[in-house]
């Protein structure tokens, strides 16, 4: 198995370090997104008692030339702590923090998209919107080949995969089960997990979340995704179609509800809001991925569970609609809907924000409302 050389250290010698006590100080790792929109970044400080809540920690700098948010001659950016979790790597009291980022001019960086994803949050809190993101992604051996993979070919045809079990069935699950209680110690709101279509494909969802706090929750549960594999020695990408073929693609289903849609009668607020979301499919195309929809273009074909990029479509229970309303929603009359559009590396933030901007707003076409005065 390709695995990276740091994770063949000893670990029983690092557990020796790690048992040394604190003398009451504390460990805070600051997190952000990177110049890409896609990878998380990480450094620690001490601080000389537990924070409390996220106002006792302080705000911090970095380097943003080093992270593609800033040039040389400028390079100072800010970490605005946003949302903090318990520590499950280096455990209490110690924590880790989310953060956003601003400029030297304390505007947000082109990558924070949480600036204005709060804002729109603020706004339309009285619909009191509830969001669950399903987050597939892939485990890769250092070398960029599928984790469990034949080195020179491909395991058998999809199918025995899918909540699958055996060692002939599943690669990782060591990972996936590790991640899952690291997230429960750090209080992020996962809430399942499950081995996908594509073996060495893995799911893991977090929610219900209300607002802003779908993206905190999810950007956090990926950062700790890939701390694990990090220990485990292998690479767990977002690419929404790593493996070109007849393999299925990787998403960030989204599932959302407002207050109205949860009561009873509620599936006619579910139908309004998918019909305003089929005027304005090409504008949530964009938003989907990082890059415009450039990424997704290899996932949504129409196949392998996906609708095709370029056309609508909603149906009760249907896996190849741009939007599913479940079966059991259907028969109830009220609840929620999945929008299967989002892609594997999408931003949570841009995601939920965009939902939010047609379905609540009633905002149309593909330019959007600027709120900042608002």
């Amino acid at each position: 198995m390709s695995v990276s050389h740091s994770s063949r250290l000893n670990k029983l010698v690092r557990e020796q370090y790690m048992r040394l006590p604190q003398g009451g100080q504390v460990q805070v790792t600051y997190v952000w997104i990177d110049g890409s929109g896609e990878g998380v970044r990480c450094k620690s400080r001490t601080l000389d008692k537990e924070p409390k809540s996220i106002e006792d920690v302080p705000e911090w700098n970095f380097d943003g030339s080093s992270t593609a948010q800033a040039e040389g001659s400028n390079s100072d950016m800010f970490l605005v702590p946003v949302c903090m979790f318990r520590d499950p790597f280096c455990l209490d009291p110690n924590k880790l923090v989310l953060c956003e980022v601003l400029k030297y001019n304390r505007k947000p960086a082109e990558t924070n998209l949480r600036h204005t994803c709060k804002k729109v949050m603020d706004l339309v809190k009285d619909s009191h919107p509830w969001f669950g993101m399903e987050q597939e992604y892939t485990l890769l051996g250092i070398n960029g080949h599928p984790y469990g993979w034949p080195d020179n070919g491909f395991p058998g045809p999809q199918g025995p995969y899918y909540c699958g079990v055996g060692a002939d069935k599943v690669y990782g699950r060591d990972i996936v089960e590790s991640h899952y209680k690291a997230c429960l110690y750090a209080g992020v709101k996962i809430c399942g997990t499950n081995a996908e279509v594509m073996p060495s494909q893995w799911e893991f969802q977090v929610g219900p979340c209300e607002g802003i706090e779908m993206g905190d929750h999810l950007w956090m549960a990926r950062f700790i995704l890939h701390r694990v594999c990090e220990d485990f020695g292998v690479v767990a990408t977002l690419d929404p179609k790593p493996m070109t073929g007849n393999w299925n693609g990787a998403g960030c289903h989204t599932n959302y509800s407002t207050e109205e849609m949860r009561k009873d009668g509620g599936l006619k607020h579910i139908e309004a809001a998918i019909e305003k979301l089929s005027k304005r499919h090409d504008y949530h195309i964009c938003v989907y991925d990082p890059r415009g929809g450039r990424d997704n273009s290899r996932r949504l074909t129409g196949h392998h569970e996906t609708s095709n990029i370029f056309e609508f479509s909603a149906g009760v229970a249907n896996r190849g609609a741009s939007i599913r309303i479940p079966r059991q929603v259907g028969q109830d009359g009220f609840g929620y809907f999945e929008d299967r559009r989002p892609a594997a590396n999408c931003d949570p933030y841009a995601v939920t924000e965009a939902i939010m901007r047609t379905t609540v707003l009633n905002e149309t076409g593909v330019e959007t409302k600027d709120y900042a005065d608002h």
